[in-house]
């Protein structure tokens, strides 16, 4: 990052230190410095060195006027001095290091600035040459430890050891054994300090020393440092925890390490058999000594959990130690992991999680479970384990846990449930991760979740059935048989439940197969494809019959059926409003009767807490269906009533809470039994109801709830979250704890409750579209944010909280498995309760809502939290995230809510509570309570926004805690970033002021929270910020150089502060946005720009990874506005760096760059990283699939690239696809497959054999990697056929341009096709899908690609074998039906790609589409292949898709006719089945029930309205080609389609009896399903709606043209309103439409009128007929199109091409329309045409000619003369018009010139010219207009031009046709003649340019000339010659050789005329004048000469060879 490289300069200005700018000057001295050594040589340097170090070593020492060598100048001196010794002379090192170590002496006066300086550069050197100098290494190791104990300043005690660390790292030979000895026990004693970075600087200094001594003795020494590791854990800070876990990950991973012990010497023993001992002796000799670990790996883990099961361990210690696990496993890499596994899962079930220390409250089993889910799931699961790796982990886990249970055996004993729950929630992980499972793990998971789903306790059978639910979504070809088995076991249970014989467990085992069920159903909208509905409506039967029974049966049984019942429905509602629709007149009356409205014997007391819970279940159990059904069925059928009827349940449901909770009773615990077996308390299950109640009431809207309702759901929620009687804990042991000291804060708490507060984040600084989902706010690792999460988190979401949660949960292919968890029923409750208000509160009127916040501050204020601190302390908490909620709602509202909100009596009271929080301790209150702020000043006006800010300046100036500060700095960013720029511009000044006096602050958590706002409001402010911006970069600067800001810098509070608050990535993100704020002016200010790029280039070289993104993301900006400013290729490098290393953080912000490098500038990166980089990503991309990014930065380089080099992209995705995939590796291990057939040996692929010989060897590839390589190559395949280089397609075009072969797309064809089997025979779906896909593109793009090597041959002929093996497996018994619709697709693009013609030769790709065909008239369910078992869904779409296929060939069949052999023997049975399919379609979208007899074989009529979601997107996709291909049938008047749409079956009676042309009186039975399909396509169409969009209208307006034919459509027209409406729509599309679309509108505009005209006939009407509308449609669009250039407004960017095609289209629609209206109008008519015409002819706007293409419009439209003498006149008026206008046209233009004048001179001339010769002799012409005519021409003969030629052509033309007889034409000859002589004589005396123009010219006049002489009479022909011979002459010249081209043309036409008429030429030249009969007989001479000397040829015998 430089401007021009600067040169070495070694003195610095002193005159330019002082001032403010001195620092900035030293430091950019150094930065120019260091840029230039980076380039020098070492004898650029040599003269420069010793005066250069002499000023780098006086400036880390100097006092005033130097400044202070700060952070970033220690740092650049630093690397000067590593660059002077790297090019230069090293002689004067270990002077430099004595000059440095002086300042560290203890006499020494130096400042700690200039200690910390020295020390550093002292480290910086020793870590580079310390193998140079080691005699220094005592000297440096005694001063570090010295400063290390002795200092009392933290960063330099910290620079110290950091110091010592380094030296150690390169010569740690040079220490004798008690120095070694004093740095270990020195860096322990470290290990117990207060100071947080001096003890992560300990930790670098003891991990560079371990092992201390011999490798088998340091056993001891691991446990002593864990021991004192742990110790540190629960007061260390995340930083500090991190250091610690590395240190004690590189100590427990080293007692792997293998090291040799050796053996003892075997006793000697009798030698029996000379040689066999001998034979031992040589075997035996070596070896003497053993391999040995120090620990294995079991007991290196158990070092670990025994400090974690401690008794008396903190939560902060035991979460550390998951900082350890997560630091030991990511230190011994994926391959120890996964080779150890099994020991690692084993580990943490019974060390971790069974250990009775982990079982001690509810909270512990969370905690536990969620530490071992981050790092069993996120580390190992995710970014571990490979594809073969997780598979063996499923079925390790299902094998020695899930199996195990229940024990069968005597002496087994099962896993306890905590082990079940965390073994079920990775094997779901890892299905999800897997995405396809293999059969193997399929086969080792089915039985052991059926079987958990029976367990006694809830959290396991809820886990299994979510891991089932996870299951049958990534296989989906098991979920049909697993559902029927589920439903049969329930069924069977539900019998035996209410037998008095049922066993104990009963219970459990109805209610998890209750689960599992709804699971698996919530699973078939997204797999709809593999179930039958009926299952659906069976479940729902068995549901609604269990309600019915339950009262029969006793409480107990009763409340397992209704629990099982809702459980059903509510899984039920998510099939969506098609299945819910039927069945909700029966669910309302359902949810009456579970819901009834409370009675006043309800409010009476006397009710036991068992009958309490029992209702309140039960009512809890209803309002789950009724959530469900409001979220997944509104609105569609969330009519006004539904709404009104389920409200009102809802408010009962309220009433019945509230009923209850005013009776305060108190439960009975049942002792005795074991927590997990109790089920939910009483407690707990009202809060759920209430819960419940809340999220129903969201669902469906607030805003539909009556006012009442909303006032008293808005106190029913403060209450409960705001209030003191909210609380449901123990008030006694809160008091305790508050007037004890023992609280400290909410979030300390571990009783799963916390006082109540709310676990819903109000977090802004979490970007929305951060990597990874969540992302950090600190740009830490996110599992590391993840583990120190659990440090502060008092609630923890579970599965089992919400058993809803099993069928809501969304389910997707995560590469990174996002887990659903629910919060405990008493948080999930106040967080719904928050959720609630926050709806509620804007809608409210004033009054109500003054009211509201009046009693929510009352609630915080309340004098019964004061005894109850913890209460308090979660109340305020509760009240601002639920402000801040209902902030975010308000301002999505309208202005009126705004106002309300900003009124003084709501604002301001609210404003007093949120400032009273905001100066609070707790972050989160500060955060949530800016926020607020903000968001209020944004809507409550100016004089809020005034008095807000100088409350919060007064509050800055007087109040100096810390905290209040840092609150008041995060407010002023919110205020300023929520109000905007514009409205808080005025108050930028005084915000940026009180901003910089608070950065300056020591105290971090001020300074900190400062910076990030002020970055907030330089965002904010835009470019009102420019003014600041050089004080602000002063102050960036500043900050970066204070010694107090720096993260060790300070007093030692403030030090362990600042690990968790890191400034430094606050000042780089102040920096981007003054970056964004000064843009591309970057460019102009030098000064600026290079201080930025310093700066830059410091953050850029820190430590710290969060300081390295937030400087990644400037670089990213500078790249946008500095480009040429920034190294590239260093850059790269760098970015390359960070990928490759195992820091998560940067290497997801080096993507983005990449990302950002790639769109920027493709070529520049593919020169620097080349293909190298690109295997690297995809190498990331298959060893961590979990990184985003990757992808998108391969396919924007691909598609940018691949049309130069297809061939590279090609090697690289092949080389993947090469590897084989774990799935595919267990599936060939479980099944040895066979099915390769002879044609798949055709392409010497087999797939279970081995190029190395090996299978062990083999390389793998995650299937996901293989699957975006299979995308890389269809990107590949789209991006090059767009590209438009034919090279790449045609091998002979290629070579005749000399370019290479290998690199074009056409030599890898073969290797495509290959990869396309190598997928198609894949065991994962998508692989097999994405493979088909490649292979359509191949056979689309090389359909017409000839054979180089055989003439008239296509190149894919030869691969027809090949193809035929990549779609064989499509139809294998495993496949899924989207795999066989797709091979189904491939098959028709095949056959109907031309590539063989031959119907005999398409072989089994023919036979599969047949077979296809033939199975679609079956009834029931397809058969494909060996693919049965297909669901009524999957039979339907692949009827759709087989009939779309045949439809393509169809239509192709227009072009392709050998197509008509393939689909004639079908066509008898498409016809019924593309008319059925249709039909099918209009009644889907219609709504309405199918009919009972569907031709297409259709939709289970039972449950039609289920199958409409699901098909209707399959029937979208493919109804318009269906109809396209029934249009082109219709065209072709094929007999069987019109016997189908008249809805009748074909048969072959109705092929001999073809009824050509007759109408029928009624219209054809299925003519309005076809006609409403394609009316609704027009009137749904838009110009704006794209490509897809224009295909679909003109597939519709072509079906259109032939529907409204008497055939079809019958008297359907005589409705006048259906006639109206479709010329309504006529109309609009004639003003919206394209042209394109236009041409085919007055296509069926023309056949509209024929067929309504036809039906009108014989009717005598004196009104206009209808089809007058369609003539005006018609010469509206003539006119639009015509004027088009015109008008501006509505030009459509149409091609001239289309213009022409629509105006000639146009023109014959019109005459047609014309004719088919009453013809006494004719004329009149035939008149607005000419007109129209004539404005065309007057348009000069455009220099496209549209006259010429469109003359033939005008011919046709002037040819028929009415014999009708009134109507010849009317016609002779027009006529004469029409030439006047040409005329007039011709004249505007005298004295202009330009293309649009000649071009419009030239068209009207035609135009002229073809009137009068088509015009017969009968229609007379005025003599004036026909004289002007030829004058004109005359004028334009004398133009040597394009005009010339053009007046030449229209002469010729009239005065050949003058020869008729016509007298018009005669005149027309008569007065043309003089002008063409003249002309010629003209042509004569000139020379020069235009010579072929002029040629040209007379080859016309001649013509001419030769017409009128043969049309003279013989006596008249001497007179006409003697005027033509004279002119004639004048262009011969014989004297010339060779003969001029006018020479030669003029004597072959005198010779013509003398051979014609030889008096007439005889007497002719008899009269010539001497010279010119001179000239004339020389020139006859030589022309006979000539003929005589070749005229003996003339006769010789030829033969004629044909070329070809």
């Amino acid at each position: 990052m430089t401007e021009s490289p600067p040169e070495i300069t070694t003195e610095i200005e002193e005159s330019n230190l002082g001032g403010e700018n001195g620092e900035i000057y030293v430091f950019q001295w150094l930065g120019a410095n260091e840029r230039a050594l980076q380039q020098t040589t070492a004898a650029g340097l040599k003269d420069l060195q010793q005066p250069l170090l002499d000023t780098l070593v006086k400036l880390i020492t100097a006092a005033e006027p130097y400044p202070a060598p700060g952070r970033p100048v220690r740092s650049l001196i630093a690397q000067c001095l590593v660059l002077i010794y790297t090019h230069g002379d090293t002689k004067t090192l270990y002077d430099t290091i004595q000059t440095l170590l002086k300042p560290l002496d203890s006499k020494s006066i130096h400042k700690d600035v200039h200690k910390v300086a020295a020390l550093y550069c002292i480290g910086e050197l020793m870590g580079t040459y310390g193998s140079q100098v080691m005699s220094l290494m005592i000297e440096t190791t005694t001063t570090c430890l010295r400063l290390s104990k002795s200092s009392n300043s933290t960063i330099v005690r910290f620079n110290a050891l950091l110091t010592l660390e380094k030296a150690i790292r390169t010569a740690k030979r040079a220490l004798t054994d008690s120095l070694v000895r004093d740095a270990i026990k020195q860096a322990r004693s470290v290990l117990s300090d207060k100071s947080m970075p001096v003890i992560r600087a300990a930790c670098s200094v003891l991990t560079v020393l371990f092992p201390f001594g011999d490798g088998a003795k340091s056993l001891p020494d691991v446990e002593q440092i864990l021991t004192l590791c742990t110790r540190q854990l629960d007061s260390a800070d995340q930083p500090t925890r991190n250091a610690l876990a590395k240190l004690v990950a590189q100590v427990l991973s080293s007692t792997q390490i293998e090291y040799a012990i050796p053996l003892p010497e075997p006793p000697k023993q009798n030698k029996k058999g000379p040689g066999l001992s001998q034979d031992q002796d040589n075997e035996t000799a070596p070896p003497v000594q053993e391999m040995r670990r120090l620990l294995t790996p079991q007991e290196m883990l158990s070092q670990l959990s025994t400090h974690f099961n401690k008794l008396n361990v903190s939560r902060r210690t035991r979460v550390g130690i998951f900082d350890c696990y997560v630091a030991l496993l990511s230190t011994l890499g994926s391959k120890f992991v996964e080779t150890n596994y099994a020991l690692i899962i084993s580990h943490f079930m019974t060390e971790i999680i069974s250990a009775p220390r982990s079982m001690g409250s509810r909270y512990d089993v969370l905690l536990v479970r969620s530490l071992v889910d981050i790092v069993v799931r996120d580390l190992v699961g995710v970014r571990m384990l490979g594809e073969q790796a997780q598979i063996a982990a499923i079925q390790e886990i299902s094998n020695a846990y899930l199996k195990r249970w229940p024990a069968m055996m005597p002496g087994q004993t099962a896993p306890n449930s905590h082990v079940l729950v965390v073994a079920l929630r990775e094997v779901a992980g890892l299905l999800q991760q897997l995405g396809n499972a293999p059969t193997p793990v399929q086969d080792a998971l089915v039985d052991p979740m059926m079987t958990l789903l029976t367990h006694p306790v809830h959290t396991v059978r809820v886990s299994a059935a979510w891991t089932l639910r996870c299951f049958c979504y990534s296989t989906p070809l098991r979920l049909p048989k697993v559902l029927l088995n589920l439903v049969e076991l329930l069924q069977n249970d539900l019998t035996a439940l209410a037998t008095p014989a049922a066993p104990s467990d009963i219970n459990a085992r109805v209610i998890g197969r209750a689960y599992g069920l709804a699971g698996l159903l919530s699973v078939i909208p997204k797999r709809p494809l593999y179930v039958s509905y009926d299952i659906s409506a069976n479940v729902f039967y068995i549901a609604v019959q269990l309600l019915k029974r339950a009262g029969e049966h006793d409480v107990k049984a009763a409340k397992v059926e209704i629990e099982v019942a809702w459980t059903l429905i509510a899984s039920l509602m998510t099939l969506g409003p098609n299945f819910v629709r039927a069945h909700l007149p029966q669910l309302l009356v359902l949810w009456r009767n579970a819901l009834p409205k409370p009675t006043t014997k309800d409010g009476l007391s006397g009710r036991s807490a068992a009958e309490w819970t029992f209702l309140l279940s039960v009512r809890e159990y209803a309002l789950r269906a009724v959530c469900l059904f409001l979220a997944h069925n509104s609105p569609s059928l969330l009519t006004a009533d539904v709404a009104r009827r389920v409200t009102s349940l809802l408010t009962n449901a309220l009433q019945f809470a509230n009923t209850f909770s005013a009776q305060r009773i108190v439960e009975d615990v049942v002792e005795g039994l074991p927590q997990e077996n109790r089920g939910l308390s009483m407690a707990s299950v009202e809060a759920l109801f209430r819960s419940r109640i809340y999220q129903a009431f969201m669902a469906l809207g607030v805003s539909k709830v009556s006012e009442t309702t909303q006032t008293s759901l808005l106190q029913s929620a403060i209450s409960l979250f705001a209030s003191p009687e909210g609380y449901t804990g123990s008030s006694v042991q809160a008091a305790i704890a508050a007037s004890s000291g023992a609280f400290t804060n909410v979030w300390q708490s571990t009783d799963c409750y916390a006082y109540g507060v709310t676990d819903i984040e109000v977090n802004e600084d979490i970007p929305a579209d951060s990597a990874e989902g969540q992302g950090d706010w600190l740009n830490r690792d996110t599992i590391a944010a993840s583990i120190d999460e659990m440090c502060t988190k008092p609630i923890i979401r579970s599965l089992e909280h919400d058993p809803l949660i099993i069928y809501q949960a969304p389910l997707t292919h995560a590469d990174t498995s996002q887990r659903q968890d629910s919060p405990p029923a008493s948080t999930a409750s106040v967080n719904d309760a928050i959720q609630l208000f926050a709806q509620l509160l804007p809608l409210q009127d004033h009054a109500s809502m003054t009211k509201t916040v009046a009693q929510l501050i009352d609630a915080t204020n309340s004098a019964k939290t004061e005894k109850n601190t913890g209460r308090k302390a979660a109340v305020l908490i509760n009240s601002a995230v639920a402000i801040v909620l209902a902030l975010r709602h308000a301002s999505t509202q309208t202005r009126q809510v705004a106002e309300l909100i900003g009124h003084p009596a709501v604002s301001a009271p609210l404003a007093d509570l949120l400032k009273t929080v905001l100066v609070d301790g707790d972050p989160l209150l500060r955060k949530a309570s800016s926020e607020a702020l903000g968001r209020l000043a944004s809507l409550a006006g100016t004089n809020f926004l005034t008095s807000q800010i100088k409350t919060l300046v007064n509050e800055v100036v007087n109040n100096r805690d810390p905290y209040g500060r840092a609150g008041c700095a995060l407010a002023f960013g919110a205020i300023y970033g929520h109000v905007g720029g514009l409205a808080a511009g005025p108050l930028l000044k005084t915000t940026i002021h009180v901003l910089m006096s608070l950065i300056n602050d020591p105290h971090p958590v001020v300074s900190f929270w400062a910076m990030r706002a002020l970055s907030r409001v330089i965002d904010a402010a835009s470019l009102a910020y420019a003014s600041y911006v050089s004080s602000t970069l002063g102050l960036l600067f500043r900050v970066y150089m204070l010694e107090s800001h720096e993260p060790e810098g300070g007093s030692l509070n403030y030090v362990n502060m600042k690990g968790e608050l890191p400034l430094y990535q606050s000042l780089c993100q102040a920096m981007d946005a003054v970056i964004t704020v000064v843009g591309p002016d970057i460019q102009e200010s030098v000064r600026t720009r290079s201080l930025v790029l310093d700066l830059v280039r410091q953050f850029l070289s820190e430590d710290d990874d969060g300081i390295c993104v937030e400087a990644i993301k400037c670089v990213q900006h500078l790249l946008i506005f500095a480009p040429e400013h920034i190294e590239v290729p260093k850059l790269v490098d760098r970015f390359r760096g960070y990928l490759s290393s195992t820091r998560r953080p940067l290497k997801l912000a080096s993507i983005n760059a990449l990302y950002q490098l790639v769109q920027k500038d493709v070529m520049t990166l593919s020169r620097l990283g080349g293909d190298q980089l690109v295997e690297e990503l995809f190498a990331m991309l298959d060893d961590d699939a979990s990184v985003a990014g990757v992808r998108n930065v391969i396919i924007s380089w691909l598609q940018q690239t691949v049309a130069y080099n297809p061939s590279a992209w090609i090697d690289l995705c092949q080389r993947i696809m090469s590897r084989t995939t774990a799935s595919q590796q267990a599936g060939d291990a479980a099944t040895k497959r066979s099915d390769v057939d002879d044609e798949g040996q055709s392409l010497s692929v087999d797939p279970t054999a081995d190029g190395d010989g090996a299978n062990s060897l083999r390389a793998t590839a995650r299937w996901r990697t293989q699957l975006f390589a299979l995308q890389c190559l269809h990107e590949i395949c789209i991006t090059v056929a767009r590209s438009g280089r034919r090279e790449h397609f045609d091998v002979a075009l290629a070579r005749s341009q000399g370019i290479p072969l290998q690199r074009l797309l056409v030599s890898r064809l073969a290797d495509l096709i290959r990869i396309a089997f190598t997928a198609s025979a894949a065991h994962v779906m998508e692989i097999r899908l994405e493979g088909l896909t490649v292979l359509r593109d191949v056979i689309e793009i090389f359909a017409h690609t000839p054979d180089p090597d055989f003439d008239g041959a296509l190149l894919l002929e030869q691969y027809q074998a090949p193809v035929t093996a990549a779609l064989t497996p499509a139809f294998s018994a495993d496949s899924t039906p989207q795999i066989l619709a797709s091979a189904i697709k491939a098959c028709a693009i095949f056959v109907g790609s031309g590539v063989v013609k031959d119907v005999g030769r398409m072989g089994r790709i023919l036979k599969l589409l047949t077979s296809a065909l033939e199975q679609c008239q079956e009834p029931g369910m397809l058969k494909l292949g060996e693919a049965s078992d297909l669901g009524p869904n999957a039979s339907v779409m692949l009827r759709i898709a087989t009939l779309s296929a045949w439809a393509e060939l169809e239509i192709s069949s227009a072009t392709q006719t050998y197509l008509t052999a393939v689909i004639q023997p079908y066509r008898k049975l498409l016809a019924s089945l593309w008319i059925g399919s249709l039909r099918d379609y209009a009644t889907i979208r219609a709504g309405t029930e199918l009919l009972d007899d569907s031709s297409s074989g259709g939709v289970d009529s039972s449950y039609a309205s289920l199958g409409k979601e699901v098909l209707l997107p399959y029937y979208r996709e493919a109804w318009a080609v269906i109809l396209q291909a029934v249009t082109a049938a219709m065209e072709n008047n094929d007999p069987f389609i019109r016997v189908a749409i008249d809805g009748r079956e074909p048969t072959e009676a109705d092929e001999k009896h073809i009824t050509k042309g007759t109408t029928t009186e009624q219209p054809a039975t299925f003519f309005y399903v076809l006609f409403g399909l394609v009316f609704e396509t027009l009137s749904t169409s838009t110009p704006e709606s794209g490509l897809q969009n224009i295909k679909s209208t003109v597939v519709a307006l072509k079906a259109l043209k032939h529907l409204v034919k008497a055939d079809y459509a019958g008297n359907a027209f005589k409705d006048t309103p259906i006639f109206e409406e479709l010329v309504n729509l006529c109309y609009r599309m004639a003003l919206t439409e394209p042209v394109a679309v236009q041409a085919y509108l007055v296509d069926s505009l023309a056949s509209l009128a024929t067929s309504v005209a036809k039906g009108q006939a014989g009717q005598m009407d004196s009104s206009p007929p209808p089809q007058v509308h369609c003539l005006r449609i018609c010469a509206y669009i003539l006119k639009r199109t015509i004027s088009n250039a015109r008008d501006k407004a509505i030009q459509d960017h149409a091609s001239p091409a289309d213009r022409i095609s629509l105006i000639n289209i146009g023109f014959d629609a019109f005459s047609i329309i014309a004719a088919a209206c009453e013809s006494s109008r004719a004329m009149e008519y035939r008149t607005v045409a000419v007109a129209l015409y004539h404005d065309l002819l007057k348009d000069e706007t455009t220099e496209a000619d549209f006259v010429g293409p469109t003359l033939q419009s005008l011919k046709k439209l002037l040819e028929h003369v009415p014999e009708d003498i009134a109507e010849r006149l009317k016609y002779e008026k027009v006529v004469h018009g029409l030439l006047s206008g040409c005329l007039v046209n011709i004249d505007a233009m005298r004295g202009r010139d330009g293309t649009a004048c000649r071009k419009k001179i030239k068209n009207n001339m035609l135009a002229a010219v073809l009137i009068l010769t088509i015009l017969p002799p009968t229609v007379r012409l005025s003599s004036a207009v026909i004289e002007h005519c030829c004058f004109l021409i005359s004028h334009q003969l004398g133009e040597q031009d394009e005009m010339g030629l053009t007046a030449a052509h229209c002469a010729k033309t009239l005065v050949i046709a003058s020869a008729v007889g016509s007298p018009s034409l005669n005149q027309c000859a008569r007065l043309l003649l003089p002008g063409m002589i003249e002309s010629v004589a003209k042509i004569a005396v000139q020379d020069g340019e235009h010579a072929e123009l002029r040629v040209q010219i007379v080859a016309e006049m001649w013509k001419a000339f030769a017409a009128l002489f043969t049309a003279s009479s013989e006596e008249n022909r001497p007179r006409l010659l003697g005027v033509l011979l004279p002119t004639m002459t004048l262009l011969m010249d014989p004297s010339q050789t060779p003969s001029s081209a006018l020479h030669t043309q003029t004597m072959a036409q005198v010779l013509t005329f003398a051979a014609t008429s030889p008096p007439a030429f005889k007497e002719a030249t008899t009269k010539l004048p001497a010279e010119l009969k001179e000239t004339l007989e020389t020139s006859v001479r030589q022309a006979f000469g000539g003929k005589k000397t070749s005229a003996s040829d003339v006769h010789k015998p030829q033969i004629s060879l044909r070329s070809f």
